[in-house]
């Protein structure tokens, strides 16, 4: 099955060039567009997509608060927030309002194609190579926080392990290779560590292991 895809860009000449790119993949489909994020809102329930392209500043209802209603509504499809560098105070908070990752809006082909494959198949943050940059370059200048690194006293020490790894922005298939774990081993892991942590899903895990300094290996 084809993953549904809708673009959500106030430029008519972003939207017209990611569907070009994307249309010409067998397994992505752009099923509906809009021009700002009320809009977003309703295409989103018309059309139920499994990702959503969303950018930032838009006239009306701004693309981190459509985020956070589509991913708090009826059909939480999950969002990848276009971004240009300039915009780095708006990423932590689109990550916050539920967004699976963000990318640049100038993005190589490959990249954008790759994003939408890995957050469809719910790897969130962990790929392509260009979100890992980004999400260093980004959450890596937030100051660890204290109090946040008291949570982690919950998890055992491979549990941390691998929230470290999936901090550092590697997938389940790269934490199994590291640890020398099955995937599925990895897999269990981190639904405990979502589970005890009282997280939503590997965006809100990453977002909280740079608070408490994981990531400081980062390159």
């Amino acid at each position: 099955m084809s993953v549904r895809v809708v673009l959500v860009d106030d430029q008519t000449l972003v939207r017209t060039g990611f569907r070009l790119v994307l249309d010409e993949t067998g397994d992505i489909e752009v099923v509906g567009e809009a021009a700002d994020g009320a809009q977003a809102l309703d295409v989103v329930a018309r059309t139920r997509p499994d990702v959503v392209l969303m950018d930032v500043r838009m006239p009306g209802l701004d693309g981190i608060e459509a985020t956070r209603r589509i991913r708090t509504g009826p059909y939480p499809a999950r969002v990848i927030i276009l971004t240009t560098f300039d915009l780095d105070e708006y990423v932590l908070a689109g990550l916050r309002a539920g967004a699976s990752g963000f990318l640049l809006k100038d993005a190589l082909a490959v990249d954008l194609i790759s994003a939408v494959r890995v957050v469809a198949a719910g790897e969130s943050v962990a790929a392509p190579s260009v979100t890992r940059r980004l999400i260093a370059h980004y959450l890596g200048s937030v100051p660890p926080r204290p109090a946040a690194d008291q949570r982690l006293a919950a998890l055992t020490g491979r549990e941390r392990e691998v929230l470290t790894l999936v901090t550092r922005g590697l997938s389940n298939a790269e934490i199994a290779a590291t640890l020398v774990l099955s995937e599925s081993t990895v897999k269990t892991h981190l639904g405990r560590i979502l589970a005890k942590l009282g997280l939503r899903d590997r965006v809100q895990a990453v977002i909280l292991g740079y608070e408490c300094g994981l990531a400081d290996a980062v390159q």
